[in-house]
Parts: structure tokens; sequence; C-alpha cells
């Protein structure tokens, strides 16, 4: 199995990074900004629009290199899943208490029913699940290891917005609030197999979450506010 997208984040962390870390879709590339997505001090004070939402214990899916997870376990038990083994390095390295390596599509098998307070999927990841099934299926899974009361916050791209079809590997869907996007990651040498997002909006998400014991409370656009990319928080019915 590769893991080229994990590497250059971990060899960047160790000041070993050898090559860019490249983004790619086709014969279309550029290069991933590591610094910028995944070293920036995650500062709770700052957003408090996500660090209100959180309690613990707290889930972090998709972990990256530690960002939040660093931050929140000063304040409570937080558990960082991540599945490449290379971030799992990092992260621990980093100085990440409870780094594991593991799928978020899996939850059932990796943790009991009522295991957390609050969870975060922030890195769009929750486009993997594929599908408006897949993505129910997901929440359905978040909701088993969560506590009756618990809260969630989850990011995505929203193709309802003018602007995702800039997006890098945008793919136009015919109905309206999916769309979908392709894209790879190389390094090194190495390429990782083509990843494939299916791309919600807020309107879709709230569908998606019908009868999975979830609910969007509050949708917000972070930094300018004017672009795709938004986050939802979401809290138990």
């Amino acid at each position: 199995m590769t893991d080229a997208f994990g590497r250059a984040i971990r060899d960047h962390h160790r000041s070993e990074r050898t090559a860019p870390l490249r983004q790619g879709d086709g014969e279309e590339t550029r290069e991933h900004p590591i610094e910028a997505f995944y070293f920036t001090e995650f500062d709770p004070e700052s957003d408090a629009w996500l660090a209100s939402r959180l309690d613990g214990p707290l889930v972090d899916l998709g972990a990256g290199a530690g960002r939040h997870a660093l931050r929140f376990q000063e304040r409570f038990e937080t558990v960082a899943v991540e599945s490449s083994p290379a971030l799992v390095e990092a992260m621990r390295e980093r100085g990440v208490a409870d780094a594991r390596e593991g799928d978020m599509f899996a939850l059932r098998e990796s943790f009991e029913r009522d295991r957390f307070a609050s969870a975060t999927a922030i890195g769009t990841q929750i486009g993997l699940a594929g599908s408006m099934r897949g993505l129910s299926a997901f929440l359905g899974d978040l909701a088993f290891v969560t506590t009756p009361d618990a809260t969630a916050v989850v990011d995505c791209y929203d193709p309802d917005h003018p602007e995702a079809a800039d997006l890098l590997g945008y793919r136009e869907d015919p109905t309206p609030g999916l769309a979908g996007r392709v894209m790879w990651f190389a390094y090194d040498g190495e390429r990782d197999p083509t990843l494939r997002f299916t791309l919600f909006s807020p309107d879709r998400l709230r569908e998606a979450a019908i009868g999975t014991g979830w609910e969007v409370e509050a949708v917000d656009r972070p930094g300018s506010g004017e672009g795709p990319h938004y986050r939802a928080a979401l809290r138990k019915r």
C-alpha cells in the first residue's frame, strides 16, 4: 500500500522532505500546501465556533498531523484517528497522546457504543463516503460511538457555490446539491491511488442525516466566508 500523502507530511515535519507533495487530476497538477494546511498552529480562542461545540472524550477523524488534536488534548481526552501510518508516526512525534491508525468509515469495528462526547471530521473527508447512502451510513456509525447528547463538526465543499467548479478535479453531477471530485497525490516517485469524493451541499447533508440520530444545527463559512468550503455543526436529535 502506498502512502505518498502521509510520507510527505511526515517528512516535512522531520525537515526531511525531498520533493513537493503534488496533487493532480489527469495532466493538471499543483503543489499541495503542506505547511499552511497541517502545521499552522490551531488556536481554540480564535475559533470559538468550533471549540465551543466540542467536549471530551473527543474523536478527531482524519486528524492529519494532529493540528487540532494537540490543542484539544490539553482540555480533554482526545483520540486522533488516521488511515495513514506515516501520519500516525508524525502525530506521535509531535506529541499527540493517543494517535491511532484506523478507518473513519469502520467506527463500529473500532470503538464501543457511546465512547465519545463529540467528534470532528475536518479535511472534507466525509466526501469519501461516496454517496448519500454512504454519508448516511457514516453518520449512523458516528451516532453509535457517541453519547446521546453528543456533538460533531464536519466540513465539505458546497457544489452549489459558483466557485466550486474551480476546485481541482471537480466533476459536475446532474443532481442538485451533489458533485464529484477526483484527485491523486504523489511524492518522491510514489503515487497514491486516485481519491473519489462526493461534494454535498448543506441541504444534502441535512437530508443524509435524517434517521441517523443527527441534525445539522449550524453551518459556518470559515475564512472570508465567500468560498465553497463550509463547516457544519451536528447535534443528536
